[in-house]
């Protein structure tokens, strides 16, 4: 298949997981003989190629132009109060319909090139899928990764929401990450028969513990002032309310008791970073808490879950959880948030022969840190629970299952 991508973050522009995971089933669909091409977000200072072609896929970043000054006339008021700013609403914008034109009236309409389908990622990049939709007829699928409702918890933009809404509605497929996410989008009005889930991946060679040395676990404990018989207990990700972060930093006061050497390590950047840091002063934490105020690249991740002896994710609201299969496939136990719209809950198993870590209630610290001291109770506890996490990912989660998949849903609409 000849496959039009629009994704608003891509290598080397990363900022979440939506970028990974963009960069890996893209890659892994050329390798499987598909043609990609990406249309993608440039950086603020329009430094990066506007058209190039890297690991066999053409990538398309439009260099932005600033309407910010005439948007107020014409948007609505809660884009204008929107909290990530009406900057950003307007490089979307800009982004989404200048993408648009290049495929349909440069690459589609000038140099003759054909595709099979246009595939839309988030609200972000669905205004470009609507628009290709509507000028070619090609069969637009909308994938979610998260909705503005579950990420502002309740207080977003209805804006968004619409955008998001309509998406759905003209796509011929919607794909999200998660069942718990597909009963999201039902409530939210999206077309029910159109929903298919095909969940997120992991590469079990680059996420494999027996690629890392003891002298490089080392290093990243002792960059944390962490000893050999010192617990590190790792939070990996952005510093947002629905991350749960302030919950698992109240729950050390309930692990110190059974395992005063245990120290919890935080690893991210977000709105909530000064609030966090208080937070450690004032339940006077300060010895068993380390902060990296910092986005990390991946090689470092690798290290940090090799290094850590739990990896804990008590998301209020995480439609996949790519880091808790990060984690996994670095076989070490996890504690994830299982309360309300959790991909985690599928992904983790919490009993049986095949355990591989604990669901708790994010909204409860005493049950964040019944998890995590269950986990640590044995060195064979914790060796156990780890190795059912990596079997679990090479059975269920690389990124070649999940291509094959996600590409037999695209096959579907495009044969139809």
């Amino acid at each position: 298949m000849k496959i039009a991508v629009f994704v608003y973050e891509y290598p080397p522009k990363i900022v979440g997981g939506l970028g990974t995971y963009a960069a890996e089933i893209t890659r892994k669909f050329v390798l499987n003989d598909h043609d990609v091409t990406v249309f993608t977000m440039n950086d603020d200072a329009g430094t990066l190629p506007t058209r190039e072609i890297w690991r066999g896929i053409e990538i398309h970043r439009p260099l932005h132009l600033d309407i910010s000054d005439s948007l107020p006339d014409v948007i609505a008021e809660d884009i204008r109060k929107w909290g990530r700013g009406i900057n950003l609403f307007g490089k979307l914008m800009v982004y989404n319909y200048l993408s648009a034109s290049k495929l349909v009236n440069e690459l589609i309409k000038k140099e003759g090139m054909k595709y099979d389908i246009v595939v839309a990622h988030d609200w972000l990049s669905a205004m470009g899928g609507i628009t290709v939709k509507r000028e070619t007829g090609l069969p637009l699928a909308f994938h979610v990764h998260s909705t503005e409702q579950g990420r502002t918890m309740g207080n977003g933009s209805s804006v968004v929401s619409n955008i998001e809404l309509r998406a759905g509605n003209m796509a011929d497929l919607v794909v999200t990450v998660s069942y718990a996410m597909k009963d999201e989008l039902i409530q939210l009005g999206f077309p029910k028969e159109k929903i298919q889930v095909s969940y997120n991946g992991v590469d079990p060679q680059k996420y494999n513990p027996e690629g890392i040395t003891a002298e490089q676990t080392r290093k990243i404990r002792a960059l944390y002032g962490i000893k050999d018989d010192d617990f590190m207990i790792l939070f990996l990700g952005r510093l947002v309310g629905v991350k749960g972060v302030d919950k698992l930093i109240m729950a050390m006061p309930h692990i110190l008791p059974k395992f005063p050497k245990a120290k919890l390590v935080i690893v991210g950047v977000g709105d909530l970073q000064e609030y966090l840091q208080n937070l450690v002063k004032t339940i006077r934490l300060d010895e068993y808490v380390r902060f990296r105020l910092d986005f990390i690249p991946e090689e470092e991740r690798i290290l940090h879950y090799a290094a850590c002896d739990i990896a804990v994710f008590p998301s209020f609201y995480e439609p996949f959880g790519i880091v808790a299969l990060e984690a996994m496939a670095m076989e070490k136990p996890v504690v994830v948030g299982a309360a309300g719209i959790s991909g985690m809950r599928e992904i983790v198993i919490c009993c049986g022969e095949e355990q591989c870590g604990y669901h708790v209630d994010p909204n409860n610290p005493s049950d964040i840190a019944w998890g995590i001291t269950n986990a640590l109770e044995s060195p064979e506890k914790r060796k156990w629970l780890g190795k059912n996490g990596r079997k679990r990912v090479l059975k269920e989660f690389t990124w070649s299952i999940i291509a094959e998949k996600t590409v037999a849903l695209y096959e579907k609409i495009v044969n139809r």
